[in-house]
């Protein structure tokens, strides 16, 4: 089923962050059914850093190819600004969706932006907002190719100003909306009353940001068709590899931390080894192949 397709449907998608192909793997195992490949973990992972617009347009879609190499699920792919301007926004969205990007979203911050939880933001205007959007329409070669429009307008202009935006990439064509980081429960509601008729909203779930956090139940049952956790399981796992460091430093030893983690046959397990192998070996040449 397409991205389109489940946003159709009665209801509400859970798309957890990954940022690589094996959170991408362990999160297509827990029985999801979209992922949304976050730009915030990238940089978390890749370059131990916030999330302060450092991340490449090259970096994201070599770890969309590495994800689509590993899982068939949907994958909304966290553009950040389009990397530039509509002409950049254009090579961003034939590229991605070249690697396999079922849904790209775009922001209307400046360049570089930020995290939509940080302070500071700033916005382009509406107007050239538009034109990005107009181009990714342009750009794209399937219209099973999702583009979400997100707005962090709500943090500078407020809110009336943030929904008569999000009501022009509406009217642009974007396909899925997105106003970034409202402060309350109200504020969410007051979102879905005035956009979920218009297209599918998107709710963003940020552990220890701006937005409370809510369960898919209940945003759905507000209107809202596609909630994402993003940063979540980078926060997970450094909250364990800081435990797992720590204990190894103390005890010299990865014995008292061995019931917090999976072996070395575990691990092979789930990367299901003993079936790549076996693959392999359908290939390799026979004795009397390899003498020839």
């Amino acid at each position: 089923m397409s991205l389109r397709s489940t946003l159709a449907s009665a209801e509400t998608t859970i798309a957890p962050g990954v940022y690589d192909a094996l959170t991408a793997s362990i999160a297509a195992e827990a029985g999801f059914k979209a992922l949304y490949l976050t730009g915030a973990g990238i940089a978390y992972t890749k370059l131990g850093r916030p999330d302060i617009g450092l991340v490449s347009m090259m970096e994201v879609a070599d770890t969309i190819a590495m994800i689509r190499d590993r899982v068939d699920l949907p994958v909304v792919v966290d553009a950040d600004t389009g990397f530039g301007n509509a002409l950049n926004v254009q090579r961003t969205i034939r590229l991605f969706e070249r690697m396999g990007a079922s849904a790209i979203q775009l922001e209307d911050q400046t360049t570089p932006k930020r995290c939509g939880h940080l302070t500071d933001k700033t916005v382009i205007s509406t107007g050239e907002m538009v034109g990005k959007i107009k181009a990714a329409l342009d750009a794209r070669q399937s219209a099973d190719t999702l583009i979400v429009a997100r707005t962090d307008a709500l943090a500078i202009e407020g809110m009336e100003a943030a929904i008569a935006r999000a009501e022009r990439y509406a009217e642009a064509g974007a396909d899925v909306l997105f106003v970034e980081a409202p402060k309350s429960s109200e504020q969410l509601s007051a979102i879905a009353g005035r956009l979920a008729s218009k297209r599918p909203l998107l709710a963003n779930m940020v552990e220890g940001g701006s937005t409370p956090i809510h369960a898919a139940s209940e945003l759905g049952a507000l209107g809202f068709k596609l909630v994402i956790f993003p940063g979540g399981i980078v926060r997970a796992l450094a909250f364990a590899a800081r435990a797992y460091y720590q204990s190894l430093a103390q005890a010299g030893s990865t014995k008292p931390f061995a019931d917090r983690m999976l072996d070395f046959a575990g691990l092979n397990a789930m990367l299901g080894t003993a079936d790549i192998l076996a693959n392999g070996a359908r290939y390799a040449a026979s004795d009397e192949e390899a003498r020839a």
